[in-house]
């Protein structure tokens, strides 16, 4: 057989998908990432693997409001709360119901492992519940309907003390799962020792994966198609047979889950819950996490999450060596407000330059031929 042959029926063959050769070093950069991230704990210290354990919980929050807005359409102002069910519900359910900070805190003592469980299908239950209006609302109207929840949230978490410890919070239990307990107590693995932040390094690296494959496949798959139709074209995604409502209500409360799931790790790795850190300001900054990675992807939360999540510590650690930045309290710009005025000078950048995020750059450059063409 002539190579002419041969050359003709291998194009053949991949024009047909019968023959697929990998493009590119793209699953070598993801195999490279991996070995990376698994075998970081063994070399990091504590401050960076628990700033790796915060953008993974950002991320997996991230994951579930971009199926929610990137993906539907749907806007929602009331993430953080579900972020508080997931995190209080663990310490509610996991807890020994003893006494802390003038409270006798409501404990039902569960496995941890089965409380982590339970509080995630509780975020999704209290999604449930305001599925109905989720369902019937979009827009603007919806955005401020959740911006409600945020309001119903800080009243109950300052004031249900028996349930939430009040302003000072309450301690979380530490997850416990076949045997292996997720504090500070040193484990060692190949000489190495391993506290709470190694060990909870693993358990969110494997959270983070199975959440963003689930979340890959409801979006390659003909649920994503409907909800991109729902969130394009609503009245021809009606007429097509596809149940508007039905479909907004399931994503808000697979979007609770998610937010709840995070809420859950978060909790672990802060080892207490403080009503003030589910506000207005978290649900602004998981706003800004989709905006800037980009709408309707899974890579676009989880790089928007990096970012905004990473920024104000990176800038906190590097205080001393950074112009116009000081700690806290001593006068000059803290860390905390530099990393807002960046990262929302970073949602300006990706409006007006990169409309697809940072990680749909092809698709930034063709909206913005195509704007200029029209104009």
């Amino acid at each position: 057989m002539r190579s002419s042959d041969v050359t003709s029926k291998t194009l053949r063959g991949r024009r047909s998908g019968l023959l697929r050769v990998p493009s590119g070093p793209r699953p070598y950069l993801w195999a490279a990432a991996t070995v990376v991230l698994l075998a970081l704990p063994f070399y990091a210290d504590r401050f960076w693997l628990q700033a790796g354990l915060f953008a993974m919980a950002a991320a997996i929050g991230a994951i579930g409001l971009n199926l929610l807005t990137g993906a539907t359409g749907q806007l929602s102002m009331g993430h953080a709360f579900f972020l508080a069910v997931g995190a209080y519900g663990y310490c509610v359910l996991a807890g020994d119901g003893r006494a802390e900070n003038g409270h006798r805190l409501v404990g039902l003592g569960l496995p941890t492992w089965l409380a982590a469980v339970l509080a995630v299908l509780l975020a999704g239950l209290a999604g449930g519940l305001f599925s109905p209006i989720a369902g019937r609302l979009r827009g603007a109207y919806l955005g401020i309907a959740t911006l409600a929840l945020i309001f119903i949230g800080q009243h109950l978490l300052f004031n249900a003390g028996d349930l939430t410890g009040g302003f000072n919070g309450r301690a979380v239990p530490p997850l416990s799962v076949f045997g292996i307990t997720f504090d500070d107590t040193e484990t060692v693995v190949a000489a190495v020792p391993f506290h709470s932040s190694e060990k909870l390094w693993y358990a969110g690296l494997a959270a983070l994966l199975a959440g963003g494959l689930f979340a890959r496949g409801v979006l390659r798959g003909r649920p994503g198609r409907a909800m991109n139709a729902v969130r394009d074209h609503r009245v021809a995604a009606g007429v097509m047979g596809v149940p508007v409502a039905r479909y907004r209500a399931a994503v808000f409360v697979l979007s609770s889950m998610y937010a709840g799931l995070a809420g859950v790790l978060l909790a672990l790795l802060f080892q207490r819950t403080v009503p003030d850190y589910f506000g207005m300001v978290l649900a602004l900054e998981y706003l800004a996490m989709i905006v800037i990675g980009g709408l309707g992807t899974v890579a676009g939360a989880v790089v928007g999450a990096a970012f905004v999540s990473l920024l104000p510590q990176l800038l906190t650690h590097y205080s001393d060596s950074l112009p116009l930045v000081s700690d806290p309290g001593t006068g000059g710009l803290a860390p905390g407000e530099a990393s807002r005025y960046l990262y929302g000078a970073a949602i300006v950048a990706v409006v007006l330059f990169l409309p697809g995020g940072l990680t749909r750059p092809t698709l930034s450059a063709r909206s913005a031929r195509s704007s200029r063409e029209k104009t």
